[in-house]
């Protein structure tokens, strides 16, 4: 039976343990998306805590899908040089190295990319304060390939995969649910075609990754936003599984991250486990996850495969290592 400190294996790569850093944002990279000495100093501190790996923050594939001036970016070759400084220094510190690729759509503030934002239907993700117009086809048509172009530089810099966004009512997310996406072309109208972005977007991912990691950010849950459930996301499962995903990565969706109305540990992890449940691929789970005996018994009892450790890494690098350390007793 599989614990907390168990190997995992994700495509080609094998985790040293369930433990998984998930993606935070820092918002210190320079004002071009290059990588500070800041930014290098983190994640080598936290590489060296002992989590199997780590998730670097979202990075833009376009200045049009940024959501802060100070977003780490990898819409550039000129970034691939700074970018391979975080991967080594990960490696050095024993984890594997995945980076998340991200489009904010509509999330995206004037302030940050000087422009209107984009998105499905014209429709803002619930809280947002600016509109955000409607995408024309040829817009939609053009976002796979910054994605791909964005893993190839991803590849180049030394990482083990990428985590393609598809959470927290970012672009792809939003083109997910029904909440945000009403259009009535080949990218909405139906469940299918509100997923067409997404598998046009993963196999030209995976194309430019070859043998690595392609992860998935799946933003299982809207509510209270009256759009994706967690048996709906369940559903989509397999979708992303037999389009090339090596580990879906379950987080919120239209509702965020950190839902103000959930506050008890493993928020997101029912949901997860339903999604678990239609897959064969590892499924982690994100959400309030800070006992290490929760963890542990979340993995002992197959409700999922790893666990994503947020804040509680973020308060102490040594998490993981700790953690660890306290189960063998």
């Amino acid at each position: 039976m599989p614990d907390l400190s168990s190997p995992l294996a994700v495509g080609g790569l094998t985790l040293k343990n369930r433990i998984i850093m998930p993606p935070m944002a820092n918002n210190k990279a320079d004002e071009h998306g290059f990588v500070t000495d800041v930014l290098v100093q983190h994640y080598a501190r936290h590489a060296a805590g002992g989590p199997a790996m780590i998730v670097v923050e979202h990075s833009y594939v376009t200045l049009a899908g940024r959501v802060d001036r100070h977003q780490l970016g990898i819409w550039s070759d000129e970034h691939v040089a700074g970018l391979a400084r975080l991967a080594e220094v990960i490696h050095e510190g024993g984890a594997a190295a995945i980076i998340q690729i991200t489009h904010g759509g509509s999330r995206c503030p004037h302030a940050a990319t000087g422009a209107t934002a984009v998105s499905p239907s014209g429709i803002a993700v619930p809280g947002d304060p600016e509109e955000p117009r409607p995408m024309s086809v040829e817009e939609i048509q053009a976002v796979p390939e910054l994605f791909a172009a964005a893993a190839a530089r991803a590849r180049l810099a030394g990482f083990d995969g990428v985590e393609v966004h598809g959470a927290h009512g970012y672009l792809l997310d939003q083109f997910m649910s029904p909440f945000t996406n009403h259009r009535d072309d080949e990218y909405g109208g139906s469940p299918e075609k509100r997923l067409h972005l997404i598998g046009e977007t993963l196999r030209a991912v995976q194309r430019e990754l070859g043998h690595l990691v392609m992860m998935y950010r799946f933003g299982v849950d809207d509510r209270p936003v009256d759009g994706i459930t967690p048996a709906e996301a369940a559903a989509i499962g397999p979708y992303l599984e037999g389009r090339g995903v090596g580990l879906i990565d379950c987080s919120g969706g239209l509702c965020g991250s950190r839902p103000a109305d959930r506050t008890e540990p493993g928020y997101f992890v029912e949901a997860a486990a339903e999604v678990k449940g239609m897959v064969d691929v590892p499924v982690a789970a994100v959400g309030g996850i800070v006992e290490p005996a929760y963890a542990d018994d979340l993995i002992r009892r197959g409700t999922v495969d790893a666990v994503c450790v947020g804040r509680a890494l973020l308060k102490d690098p040594e998490w993981a290592r700790k953690a660890l350390e306290s189960l063998k007793g």
